[in-house]
């Protein structure tokens, strides 16, 4: 922290809740603003700051991370910034926001060889079952897993998956 007093830094913008939680909420009091970036994207386009201009025309399905959602209570802002993309329709999990399924990337047991069908399989059959072309996540260790599942499914022709800032930058 004192490098960050050090330097003057007024704001941190995490793309990992992981990270977010930690300076946020681990860290104490700091003494600067700590955003994750879903909040930021979200704020620039209702600020009128990011000017959406390319249509997409996808069916966007979006999977809560754990420590955005449930440890942060994040939910509101990765949709705002998937609503706001021209031509895209945002579909909901049946398991979403606190009921949210967990990814199992962030607990690390996507290095862990478990029986049967992993929860990031079972996500991602949801999602393409839900008809969604995208599945749109705002946390590295979901998008790793969430591909890694893809993969194992061989839904890679059907879905795929990406951080809201990836598909936000599809619509500049």
């Amino acid at each position: 922290m004192k490098l960050f007093n050090k330097y003057g830094v007024k704001r941190m913008v995490t793309t990992c809740p992981h990270g977010y939680n930690t300076f946020k909420n681990r860290y104490g009091q700091t003494s600067f603003e700590v955003q994750h970036h879903s909040q930021l994207l979200a704020s620039l386009i209702e600020n009128g700051k990011l000017k959406l201009s390319k249509e997409l025309n996808k069916k966007v399905i979006y999977h809560d991370p754990c420590f955005l959602g449930k440890q942060n209570g994040i939910y509101d802002e990765p949709r705002k910034v998937i609503e706001s993309i021209p031509g895209v329709e945002l579909l909901e999990f049946d398991r979403s926001r606190e009921r949210s399924l967990c990814c199992e990337g962030g607990g690390g047991r996507m290095w862990v060889d478990i029986p049967g069908p992993r929860l990031a399989e079972i996500r991602v059959q949801n999602a393409v079952d839900a008809g969604a072309e995208i599945l749109a996540v705002a946390c590295p260790f979901c998008l790793l897993t969430l591909e890694d599942a893809v993969k194992t499914t061989g839904f890679e022709e059907k879905i795929k998956v990406m951080d809201i800032a990836e598909l936000l930058a599809l619509a500049l």
